[in-house]
């Protein structure tokens, strides 16, 4: 790990900070950090696997969702 000298807003660090539930600007800016990597991996799968049509009703998708 590397340290690494930042100008961040202060309310909106506050503002992350709180609303993370983090104990520390740490730990806020590193959950921003990994919920932006997550997104945009998500967004990524999703262009890159396009769109399909599923032949499946709605109680068939249902019992899908069900089944672990």
């Amino acid at each position: 790990m590397r340290k690494t000298t930042v100008c961040i807003d202060e309310d909106l660090l506050s503002r992350a900070v709180k609303s993370s539930g983090a104990r520390s600007k740490k730990e806020a800016i590193e959950k921003g950090l990994r919920l932006l990597v997550s997104e945009k991996t998500r967004q990524a799968f999703r262009r890159d696997l396009g769109t399909f049509d599923l032949e499946l009703t709605l109680p068939e998708l249902e019992r899908l969702r069900g089944e672990d």
